[in-house]
């Protein structure tokens, strides 16, 4: 459960039940929680107090309100708190969600929800552009065959160079969909060093990729093909970015992977996860898209396809995983979560 839940003994307030999640907010063992006095670890323990008296006194079902969790060498963290009789007499139910949390979660399942009707979308609309676009161009394949006049063949050669564009792009809308995942042990550092070498190659001069890794990642069974052009993609739009800085010989992007303890995303909870970082310190994610950056089609700058994101994001989600991203000015962080066994 992401949910932290404490249940306390009405009579005082002490814990008799924590579980694990509110012990790795707290960084406190069960062991330690348990008969502790839970309103001391809020930051305005009288409101619990005071809800506790309602809840014994029959004064409400539950109350909700907003508080301070105290952590051990660490700020406190905002959360919802919901006070709540037990099933067992006796006890109460105290459960509370980090705002910070919550928000992140209802983003990523509406970013899920949205991706899941993009995909369905895209691939309808593909196959529905796919057939009349092959008719368009073997119609001027058979026209330009026909036509005497130089200045007539060049426009039908407009129409097959565009009808070809227009194909590849179509090809890549279905890319994902089309071929089957291949998977097999994967050392995501291999993934890294790969997609560092592609990128040093385009970019010889004024750019400097930097690694910060966590050498002690296990292998894990992943598609290797498509995680390397899912990081690629991201890369490759941080360089893009970067072309003034690149141009001042300023640019940096840092690949950081660290492996992060009882993550939760995707709606789910996962024991280990892999957290692989692409951080660049270029001019940020315009405000004017920030909130749209993994739809199709959609770009930051002129002449991209806005596909590079969309199928990153779709080849991370084919392995259980996500793709976050917090932008500001002078630092662009996209970060890519996957489960580890």
């Amino acid at each position: 459960m992401s949910t932290l839940v404490a249940v306390l003994r009405a009579g005082d307030g002490a814990v008799q039940f924590a579980n694990a999640a509110l012990e790795n907010t707290l960084g406190l063992s069960r062991r330690t929680l348990e008969g502790a006095e839970f309103a001391s670890f809020l930051t305005d323990p009288a409101l619990l107090r005071t809800a506790l008296t309602g809840v014994r006194n029959r004064d409400f079902a539950a109350l909700r309100y907003e508080a301070g969790l105290k952590r051990l060498h660490q700020d406190p963290v905002p959360v919802h708190v919901n006070v709540a009789g037990a099933e067992q007499a006796g006890d109460i139910l105290v459960e509370l969600w980090p705002i910070e949390q919550q928000a992140r979660q209802e983003r990523e399942e509406r970013l899920l929800d949205q991706a899941q009707a993009h995909k369905e979308l895209i691939r309808n609309l593909a196959h529905e552009i796919k057939n009349p676009l092959g008719g368009i161009r073997g119609a001027a394949q058979l026209l330009e065959m026909e036509l005497e006049s130089r200045e007539l063949t060049e426009y039908a050669q407009v129409i097959i160079h565009e009808a070809d564009r227009l194909q590849g792009l179509v090809d890549r809308l279905l890319a994902p969909h089309r071929h089957p995942h291949r998977v097999g042990d994967v050392n995501i550092h291999e993934v890294c060093e790969r997609v560092r070498s592609l990128v040093l190659l385009e970019y010889p001069q004024g750019l400097e990729v930097r690694r910060d890794y966590d050498t002690s990642i296990p292998e894990f069974r992943a598609d290797r093909a498509q995680l390397i052009q899912a990081v690629l993609n991201i890369v490759q739009n941080a360089a893009q970015a970067l072309s003034e800085r690149i141009a001042a010989d300023a640019a940096v992007i840092t690949l950081h992977t660290r492996v992060v303890r009882q993550a939760t995303f995707g709606r789910k909870r996962y024991r280990l996860a892999l957290e692989l970082r692409v951080i660049d310190n270029g001019p940020g994610v315009p405000d004017a898209i920030k909130e749209r950056i993994f739809y199709p089609l959609v770009s930051g700058r002129d002449g991209g396809s806005g596909l590079g994101l969309t199928l990153a994001q779709t080849f991370v989600q084919q392995h259980h995983g996500l793709i976050e991203c917090d932008s500001v000015p002078g630092c662009t962080d996209f970060r890519i979560l996957i489960p580890l066994p």
